[in-house]
């Protein structure tokens, strides 16, 4: 009954002419599940800006640049994730390849770099491969961001890991952001007390 309702409407409907039953209405899911992981991520986005600027970023500010890098690499170490785009059974099996793959090394490469810039600081060594971390992972993020649109990529295909783009990359983006401020910071602007608060 519901499917000769949306077969009338659609009938009714020039910009549908020509088309079945089944496309129109899977067309339409699809513009509503676009819209709800657009909107998902956009409250991650104000929910996680609110932690960052309530709880995160007043706590960097009492720290040296290496000392605020750590707990934020730490977190970065996790991108390990992403590999979860290359398990069957986790995302659909229409996900494009060139997405998944694309991603998950992108993320591996990061989390290595993270460990690594951990591993270096303090020094200056640590400082320069910080800021390659934080090209990389910025730079990750963001090809993988414009492959999901080139390719067109649906949020049903991307079953439980779904929740990386709605849930920790936002985070990761924020994060990012903070990390690059960290790095252009003059330390001799951070007062000694404030250290050592």
């Amino acid at each position: 009954m519901r499917r000769s309702r949306e077969c009338k409407a659609r009938r009714l409907c020039r910009t549908h002419v020509g088309d079945s039953c089944e496309s129109w209405s899977h067309r339409r899911i699809g513009y509503a599940g676009a819209n709800l992981f657009f909107v998902s991520i956009t409250f991650s986005f104000i929910a996680w800006g609110v932690v960052t600027n309530s709880l995160i970023l007043p706590k960097l500010r009492r720290r040296s640049r290496d000392e605020a890098l750590r707990p934020l690499l730490m977190f970065h170490s996790f991108r390990f994730v992403g590999l979860s785009f290359l398990v069957p059974g986790v995302v659909s099996r229409d996900l494009p390849s060139a997405f998944a793959e694309s991603a998950a090394y992108g993320d591996i490469v990061a989390a290595a770099l993270a460990l690594l810039t951990l591993a270096l600081l303090p020094g200056r060594l640590g400082i320069v491969v910080a800021w390659v971390f934080n090209l990389w992972g910025s730079a990750d993020i963001l090809h993988a961001n414009y492959d999901g649109i080139r390719l067109g990529v649906q949020a049903g295909q991307l079953g439980a890991a779904y929740y990386l783009p709605t849930f920790i990359v936002p985070l990761f983006l924020i994060t990012h952001g903070l990390m690059f401020w960290l790095l252009l910071r003059n330390e001799n602007a951070v007062p000694a007390a404030q250290r050592l608060a």
